[in-house]
């Protein structure tokens, strides 16, 4: 400090020029005094937009497995700051190809090669139409709903069926049985109640938005009421956008809010139980 120079014996201010992360000295050593750091490094090359070194990527993922020694609360944070990162979809492919995805969220990995009826998703499988989406979300967006996106469809290998009649794939039921997964997966990691019935109401409500146009004033009004109805509308709008591209039902909602706008969707009671008493 006082002749204002910095001593650096590993490399770290030419990586850091270079963006690169790298473990200082052996990676196996540092990953095996911190397994956290496996995540952290992710995490960094994510939010920062830096490279892992090769040796130090090798170790990260030959040493993944050994991620679930660490508490659920401390993989919540850093998975939390990957996901809620502009650069989520980066994160989402460093965990996916190092391995921690499967030991953070072993249910994603079963997205992979789950079909999906052509006629409504031309892009693809489950795990594409997942990572499409978090890929069309804006920069900034709420925890409950990223969560939402990663888990509205969790549901579907379990509830896989094909319709004879029809000649069609379907999910009957995913949203409920979705909704329940989601919220044991959310608890699992220790998330807060908020972020967890949040989330939960969004997976439930997601195939909802087909029949908005057929609701009763009353039920419509009661549906836009609801607290979450923004993250809803903005995952049913990426859902739409990253498969059939329909944005009819989205653009309609959106008119209705406006039409709304002028008066309290749930008008206060004539009388309560107070007036009563």
């Amino acid at each position: 400090p006082i002749q204002k120079t910095v001593s650096d014996f590993v490399g770290g201010r030419a990586d850091l020029a270079a963006k690169i992360i790298r473990a200082i000295g052996n990676p196996e050593h540092r990953f095996a005094e911190d397994k956290l750091r496996l995540l952290r490094a992710v995490r960094f090359a994510c939010t920062l937009d830096f490279e892992i070194e090769a040796e130090t990527w090798t170790a990260v993922c030959t040493n993944a497995p050994k991620l679930q020694g660490v508490s659920a609360e401390r993989i919540r944070e850093e998975f939390t700051k990957i996901m809620l990162s502009p650069a989520r979809v980066r994160g989402f492919d460093l965990l996916d190809e190092s391995g921690l995805m499967r030991v953070i969220l072993p249910e994603i990995e079963v997205l992979k090669g789950c079909e999906q009826p052509p006629q409504f998703h031309p892009e693809g499988d489950v795990w594409v139409h997942t990572r499409l989406m978090l890929s069309m979300l804006p920069k900034e967006v709420s925890l409950p709903l990223v969560l939402a996106v990663l888990f509205h469809d969790i549901a579907k290998p379990a509830t896989f069926s094909f319709d004879e009649t029809a000649k069609r794939i379907r999910f009957s039921g995913h949203e409920k049985l979705g909704a329940e997964m989601t919220e044991a997966i959310l608890s699992r990691l220790r998330y807060p109640r908020k972020t967890i019935d949040e989330t939960v109401e969004a997976v439930a409500n997601h195939m909802a938005f087909k029949d908005v146009q057929h609701m009763r004033v009353a039920r419509l009004k009661r549906f836009l009421a609801r607290p979450t109805i923004n993250d809803e509308l903005a995952l049913h709008k990426v859902d739409c956008q990253s498969s059939n591209g329909d944005l009819s039902n989205y653009e309609f909602l959106n008119r209705k809010i406006e039409e709304f706008s002028h008066e309290p969707l749930i008008p206060p009671p004539l009388l309560t139980g107070n007036d009563l008493m």
